[in-house]
């Protein structure tokens, strides 16, 4: 299964990240660098020449950073069984499945990953969701 975050590096909240961070384990100095790194970002919106207001930026990670999708995305596999392959905000769930019982574990962890999506208010972009079946018999998925 092919999943994508939809705008998932800009709703990330500064807040919550850091707390998450520091239930991880990852306090002092290090925490206070990750901290300084999101903090007084501001941002605009320029058209034609024409720029709006500065706006302070309290949600999201900087795009184009190699620790923006390590910091928020790497607990989302926890308590899956397929195998979670992850790749900034594209997240691929793969799993054999040769029995009944294999497409319902298949279908529990997607329900997991949606589960953990919802706690960080996050959503996946269904318009971007693709399975991809290799086999004579298709199983029925329920879609996230």
């Amino acid at each position: 299964m092919y999943l994508d975050f939809q705008k998932a590096f800009d709703k990330v909240s500064h807040q919550r990240l850091l707390r998450k961070l520091s239930c991880h384990g990852i306090r002092g100095k290090i925490l206070s660098w990750i901290e300084n790194w999101l903090k007084d970002r501001e941002q605009r919106i320029g058209i034609n020449g024409k720029f709006s207001e500065w706006r302070g930026v309290i949600s999201g990670v900087p795009q184009g950073s190699v620790l923006g999708p390590i910091l928020f995305i790497n607990d989302m596999e926890k308590g899956v069984n397929s195998e979670v392959a992850k790749f900034a905000d594209d997240t691929k769930l793969i799993k054999i499945v040769k029995t009944k019982a294999g497409c319902e574990e298949l279908q529990k962890d997607l329900t997991k990953l949606s589960d953990w999506a919802t706690k960080w208010q996050m959503k996946f972009n269904v318009d971007k969701y693709k399975i991809m079946h290799i086999g004579k018999i298709t199983p029925t998925i329920h879609t996230i």
